[in-house]
């Protein structure tokens, strides 16, 4: 059961943290999608995105060659208020980021 001290411990780094509030912001998103959003690495994007599925934060789903990411679906209830509120309150950073994967060329087609 994912506790506040462990939900803010896997929230404490910059990518981490940024790549949760655009997951809850579009709902899902591939590594192919944070990796542009971010403008960061694979290899970076797909350590911590492991790590936030590692602590319970995120589920992942394969389809094809995409792996996408979204909120975990057993999240505490009182986790998912604070990740709703945080993306609500949005700032310059979140939205340089959702600009970044507006501006995705060939972004893939999701469901």
């Amino acid at each position: 059961m994912l506790t506040p001290v462990q939900l803010f411990k896997c929230l404490a780094d910059d990518t981490r943290l940024h790549a949760t509030l655009l997951i809850v912001r579009q709902g899902e998103l591939c590594v192919c999608e944070l990796m542009e959003a971010l403008d960061q690495g694979q290899s970076k994007i797909s350590r911590h995105l492991a790590q936030l599925r590692n602590c319970g934060i995120l589920d992942d789903t394969r389809r094809g060659q995409w792996v996408y990411y979204s909120l975990a679906r057993d999240l505490p209830q009182w986790a998912m208020a604070i990740l709703q509120d945080a993306a609500q309150a949005s700032d310059e950073t979140l939205q340089l980021y959702e600009s970044n994967l507006a501006a995705m060329p060939d972004r893939p087609i999701c469901c």
